[in-house]
């Protein structure tokens, strides 16, 4: 009974200060909880039931909550710059936060460059592409391979030892590695469900720049070509299959009075021949 007469008159005092703070509200606040004749049995009576009075402060407490929804739906009307700027700024934070990449995720697109690279020989693949990942490969191997969630994003660092490592110089928290070498250790970066590092490393991952340190500047740049280097490239692509025009030799007239000089003296000989 002790029990039960606590516990009504906590709820009775909740009801009492939810009463209190609805009359310090503005008016129109105040004619709507006015309006409750449970509110007023309250004020009046402390006898009443303990489920009278959950339900008057859970109706109080919802009433504060309509008032709150009521006043940001009110300011969302009247600054809607403000308002769609704070829209988007959480649109983007949850979109950050639900693509947000994880370990499974890392170890896969790990193992899908490696895979690519291990396609190419070793005269074709890019040295650092191929360093990079071939330096993770080990480290995850070795279960020094450490990955951080830091909500919004997610960083792969080196660790010292392997987690489940049970020496003293692993295990104490005095001899760990302080925050600060952090930045230094960090491996890659995954954001908007991307890692970074490993894109960037990968970017041209078919291209050995050994093979070009001979060459001069000019010649080593590979950037695609711009719009006129191609048209003119498809200008003589186009060019190269038309047919090819012979010109007509400018001696052509004298060939031909060669020619009918030569038939008249063979014709002179043959009369000659039939006289003898």
């Amino acid at each position: 009974m002790a029990s039960l007469y606590t516990v009504r008159r906590m709820l009775c005092a909740a009801a009492d200060g939810a009463a209190a703070a609805a009359a310090a509200a503005p008016k129109g606040r105040w004619e709507r909880l006015k309006s409750s004749k449970a509110e007023e049995g309250v004020n009046a009576n402390w006898g009443l039931s303990p489920l009278l009075c959950a339900g008057v402060w859970c109706r109080s407490l919802l009433s504060d909550y309509r008032e709150a929804c009521r006043e940001m739906v009110v300011g969302a009307w009247e600054r809607p710059l403000r308002s769609s700027a704070y829209g988007a700024l959480l649109a983007g934070v949850w979109a950050c936060f639900h693509t947000n990449p994880g370990r499974c995720s890392f170890e896969a697109a790990l193992l899908e460059r490696s895979n690519q690279l291990g396609l190419l020989s070793a005269w074709t693949r890019s040295a650092a592409a191929d360093g990079h990942v071939q330096s993770l490969a080990r480290l995850r191997e070795q279960g020094r391979l450490g990955y951080a969630s830091l909500g919004l994003l997610s960083l792969v660092y080196r660790a010292e030892n392997h987690g489940d490592t049970m020496l003293f110089e692993a295990r104490c928290p005095d001899l760990a590695a302080p925050w600060r070498e952090l930045p230094g250790r960090v491996l890659d970066v995954g954001f908007t469900g991307r890692w970074w590092v490993l894109d960037s490393k990968m970017e041209d991952y078919d291209i050995n720049e050994e093979e070009f340190k001979q060459l001069p500047a000019h010649m080593q740049d590979t950037r695609p070509p711009g719009v006129e280097e191609v048209e003119r490239n498809e200008r003589l692509h186009r060019e190269s299959w038309l047919p090819v025009a012979v010109e007509e030799e400018e001696d052509g007239p004298a060939v031909a009075a060669g020619t009918d000089r030569a038939g008249q003296e063979s014709q002179t000989d043959a009369a000659r021949e039939e006289r003898t």
